[in-house]
């Protein structure tokens, strides 16, 4: 389980500092999630929170979608 930032990034940066695993960086050109890391805030939050903060973030067009 674990979550995939897409191209469509803005790199605004909001997502990173909500992950309770650090599991989100910045990339060369947006942000990143390390799927090892990642657990879908499975046992912090009810649901992602990288989702949940993503100006982007639409429900039938979404940027941080699961692998």
């Amino acid at each position: 389980m674990a979550l995939k930032i897409l191209e469509k990034c803005i790199n605004c940066g909001a997502c990173e500092p909500e992950c309770p695993v650090n599991a989100i960086s910045e990339g060369d050109e947006i942000f990143i999630i390390d799927p090892d890391a990642c657990v879908e805030c499975e046992g912090y939050f009810d649901e992602p929170q990288c989702q949940a903060v993503c100006p982007v973030q639409e429900d039938d067009d979404p940027c941080i979608v699961k692998l």
